[in-house]
């Protein structure tokens, strides 16, 4: 019986990795991209889970999906239900077992008779067939043969066992309704999985002493049981992910409460003369059915209350509601689908460039107009900054280490080389911000003229900034094609400034020490549009899936590909410091 239930444990185990791996990210991407349809909600939690046989995975992935910021409490809770109605599908085909009947058609569709061809196909796929995809539907093809066999084991085993007083007498205490909840949710939290519980309550039911009246609470306690996975999947998670392990639980719990309620006094005045009837394993995948429909149908207009008990029971501080959720689309939960855990990674570097643009030019209006309070702003994005490029880093390591496709490792490659400029472009974005309060400080400002520059300087790396942050963002190669000769103009600017400061200072005009603070906010302005180049042949080098920054540099200038010596001559005239 103990290895029947290994087998059938490992199979379901093998089975939900391989439907899994072979949906790839589609699965996350359907339930992360819902509207707020509750009936469309329900539906797709019900297909989900009947795909991957797990409303536990359905809902570790809901928790990851909250603590990440893609989905919102509201839009998980219909999904949860759903995911109650498709874990029943598991349990209809383990029922095919107990199939009646002669014909060579009946016998064909009990489990122990296609599972072996099953199998069959599953090695061929596997051990012959070069493709990733084919080996992932012999995954789930040997994990669904090996978890029947396991099956008929059990049931093999078990049914001398229907002989031992001892035994029935064990399952026959399951009668009293708590008892019976109690041992149906302790067993499930134990294996974390109520699809797999149901299957061996199936398999028991070969003793004969599984009755009605003791399966009922085994069953309510099942579902009880399986938010074990949730709830362990939310610890040190932020407070939304923790609502939807406690949405699970209390719907589940509200359900079994209600629903025993309701058939216990409907038996008090009725008198089921069933329930000490020995069960066959479809009538378990009958009231496993019956009760995981029923109770969604009846709580299903309550969606609005489950989701203000799970804010009352966990609640949320004011500091939690304003801390930044971007960090938290890097999930370790998502490295289970590592095709949806790059594109994740896409959308914080994404977040990142938007936030270095920001924080570059708050810097920059601090040349003109100093303002404490947004002089702090820039040393905090600058901090935060360097907090997304930390946590980008160590996560595309890990994923890394995973399988993945190859466009996939080709946009990690890029953003692994790209998070170190939007990093840097934030540094000197703090030291133009340095560069301001020495000015402020000091009572320190630059000559006219000197301003004058300094004002063109700045709207030229403004541009340059939006350039290559809008090509990174859109993966618009046309549009970083103008990053380039834009950086040479500004490096004729910087040229250009520091040769008229020395110009001024011989006049007179300009000191010593207004030169120095001006070289430094030209030398920071100069390297940001070098980050910016960075930033912007890595787009035209991804877009040609190939990745060779001096080559195309030095092409770009010497053959004037995509018309450079033109764009040239139209920043020159566009930023052409004043006379």
């Amino acid at each position: 019986m103990v290895g029947g239930l290994c087998l059938f444990l490992f199979g379901m185990e093998t089975m939900g990795d391989g439907l899994k791996r072979a949906s790839g990210s589609k699965l996350e991407s359907i339930l992360g991209n819902l509207t707020s349809s509750v009936p469309r909600g329900v539906l797709l939690g019900a297909a989900v889970t009947a795909v991957i046989q797990s409303s536990s995975a359905t809902t570790v992935m809901l928790v990851g999906f909250v603590n990440s910021g893609i989905m919102q409490l509201r839009q998980v809770i219909p999904v949860i239900m759903g995911a109650n109605i498709g874990t029943t599908a598991t349990a209809w085909i383990l029922s095919l077992a107990g199939l009646e009947g002669g014909n060579f058609f009946m016998q064909m569709l009990k489990p122990m008779s296609f599972s072996p061809i099953l199998a069959a196909v599953a090695i061929v796929f596997m051990m012959f067939l070069k493709s990733e995809k084919k080996y992932n539907i012999g995954l789930v093809l040997i994990g669904f043969a090996v978890l029947m066999y396991g099956m008929d084991i059990m049931g093999d085993a078990v049914e001398p066992l229907k002989e031992v007083p001892e035994f029935v007498s064990i399952l026959t205490m399951f009668s009293n309704p708590v008892l019976g909840v109690v041992a149906g949710a302790l067993f499930t939290a134990a294996i974390q999985s109520s699809s797999a519980s149901v299957g061996i309550l199936q398999a028991l039911c070969a003793t004969g002493a599984i009755t009605y009246g003791s399966a009922i609470p085994i069953i309510m306690g099942q579902n009880i049981g399986t938010c074990i996975t949730a709830i362990l999947s939310s610890i040190g998670a932020n407070k939304g992910a923790k609502r939807v392990a406690a949405v699970h639980l209390s719907f589940n719990m509200i359900g079994t409460v209600l629903f025993l309620a309701v058939f216990y006094i409907a038996n008090a005045v009725l008198k089921f003369d069933f329930l000490g009837d020995a069960m066959e394993p479809w009538d378990i995948s009958v009231i496993h059915s019956m009760f995981n429909v029923g109770v969604t149908v009846v709580l299903l207009p309550f969606t609005k209350a489950l989701e203000t008990l799970a804010c009352k029971l966990v609640k949320e501080t004011e500091e939690e509601k304003s801390r930044d959720t971007t960090l938290n689309l890097l999930e370790e939960r998502f490295l289970e689908s590592p095709d949806f855990a790059a594109s994740q990674c896409r959308t914080v570097v994404v977040k990142m460039a938007n936030l270095t643009r920001d924080c570059i030019n708050a810097a920059m209006n601090l040349i003109d107009k100093f303002d404490r309070d947004k002089c702090d702003y820039v040393y905090l994005l600058e901090e935060k900054i360097d907090r997304y490029e930390d946590a980008l880093g160590s996560y595309i390591v890990k994923l890394s280490r995973l399988d993945i496709g190859h466009e996939e490792n080709r946009m990690l490659s890029m953003i692994l080389h790209n998070i170190g400029d939007l990093e840097r472009i934030s540094d000197h974005a703090k030291n133009i911000a340095e560069t301001a309060e020495e000015l402020n400080s000091k009572g320190l400002e630059f000559s006219p003229s000197a301003k004058a520059e300094v004002a063109v300087f700045m709207d030229a790396v403004r541009e340059i900034v939006d350039l290559a942050v809008n090509s990174f963002e859109q993966e618009d190669a046309v549009m970083a094609a103008e990053v380039e000769p834009l950086e040479d103009v500004i490096d004729m600017i910087h040229s250009g400034v520091k040769g008229r400061h020395v110009q001024r200072l011989q006049e007179g005009i300009c000191t010593i020490e207004q030169g120095f603070i001006l070289n430094d906010l030209g030398t920071n302005l100069e390297r940001v549009a070098d980050h910016c180049s960075n930033l912007a042949v890595g787009v035209i080098e991804q877009v040609k899936d190939q990745f060779n920054m001096h080559h195309y540099l030095s092409d770009v200038k010497k053959f004037d590909t995509d018309g450079f010596e033109e764009k040239m001559t139209k920043y020159r005239e566009k930023y052409a410091l004043p006379m």
